[in-house]
């Protein structure tokens, strides 16, 4: 029963496209977004390694201006802030992956990506800077997509 649980979970409607879709012309659509999806995962991994690569040279660049080895706490958030970046272009990834394996759009990933995605934003605010209206926002957006996550597992 479980997992019949679970397949019921994978496969709601509208969340697919099938590669034996009864209309040619659909089928040959799908075909179409898999390819472009394929592509979207070859540009992923490029935007990953080359983040990866941002996150060197910019702490690289860091350390190495006076004072020497030390790093300023503005530095320090800005150097999370790359590294969240690139841990989010990561869980893209898997997003595209997914797709791809199971011809599924996982939607709890996508929404735990979203909820990454603002938290990193969390992270990197610089109070001095932000108006009052702008953290609101931020914690509605936080708000609503916490409510969905635990929507979505709840009901799994």
């Amino acid at each position: 029963m479980n997992e019949e649980k679970n397949n019921n979970s994978i496969h709601e409607p509208g969340h697919d496209l099938h590669l034996e879709h009864e209309d040619p012309t659909i089928r040959i659509l799908h075909r179409i977004i898999r390819i472009a999806v394929k592509i979207l995962a070859i540009l992923m991994v490029v935007v990953i390694v080359w983040g990866i690569g941002d996150v060197i040279y910019v702490l690289y660049k860091r350390i190495m201006e006076e004072p020497f080895l030390l790093l300023s706490i503005s530095d320090i958030f800005e150097t999370f802030g790359a590294f969240l970046a690139v841990l989010i272009a990561i869980e893209i990834f898997v997003n595209i992956s997914m797709y791809l394996s199971t011809n599924v759009i996982p939607v709890r990933l996508v929404v735990a990506t979203g909820l990454m995605a603002v938290t990193r934003k969390v992270i990197i605010f610089d109070f001095d800077k932000i108006a009052p209206p702008y953290v609101f926002g931020v914690a509605a957006v936080v708000l609503s997509l916490g409510l969905t996550y635990w929507l979505i597992t709840k009901r799994t």
